[in-house]
């Protein structure tokens, strides 16, 4: 709730925190299912890398999100447009901080030693989490901004008004009406 209110002051909109958060579940899914395939539980541990994980998710979203509405306040473009620049030139940075979160998880994940019980975990969620989630921000993140700008659009064009209208044929029928 409080990042919701953070991310609302932040970008002056109910709706685009909803955007950015709406890529939570994928970090938590796909480290889950990373403990599954590994035949681990989650632990204190799997449930830190969990929440590392939130953070990055959470980072390439805003990321994204940030320089299209940026695009769209600034220069007027249209959503469709502001997204497309944003995945364009954040995918870069976006990738890099992933990989490095990532490959930086790989020794966690395949090591072996003492407290090797310990580290698998925090290892096998940050990669799991990190493939899965980047798989499904990278197409998801632009298919929702598209959705939730083009709501916000329609609750800014106010309450439409109905008028009745007479077709050829003489039957009544209710027709939208816009001033």
């Amino acid at each position: 709730m409080t990042v919701y209110i953070v991310l609302g002051v932040l970008y002056e909109s109910y709706i685009h925190p909803i955007t950015i958060l709406s890529k939570l579940p994928s970090a938590a899914v796909g480290a889950l299912l990373a403990l599954m395939v590994c035949k681990m539980e989650l632990s204190v541990i799997g449930l830190i890398g969990i929440v590392l994980l939130i953070g990055i998710v959470e980072k390439n979203a805003i990321m994204m999100i940030d320089f299209a509405l940026e695009k769209e306040r600034k220069e007027g473009e249209e959503p469709l447009e502001a997204i497309f620049q944003a995945c364009m030139l954040r995918f870069r940075p976006i990738i890099m901080t992933t990989m490095a979160a990532m490959l930086g998880g790989v020794p966690l994940a395949l090591g072996s030693g003492t407290g090797q019980e310990l580290r698998r975990p925090l290892g096998v969620t940050i990669v799991g989490g990190l493939i899965f989630s980047q798989l499904l921000t990278l197409y998801t993140t632009p298919v929702i901004y598209l959705g939730f700008a083009s709501l916000a659009r329609r609750f800014r064009r106010g309450p439409r008004r109905w008028s009745w209208s007479i077709k050829r044929w003489g039957r009544r029928e209710a027709c939208e009406s816009e001033d």
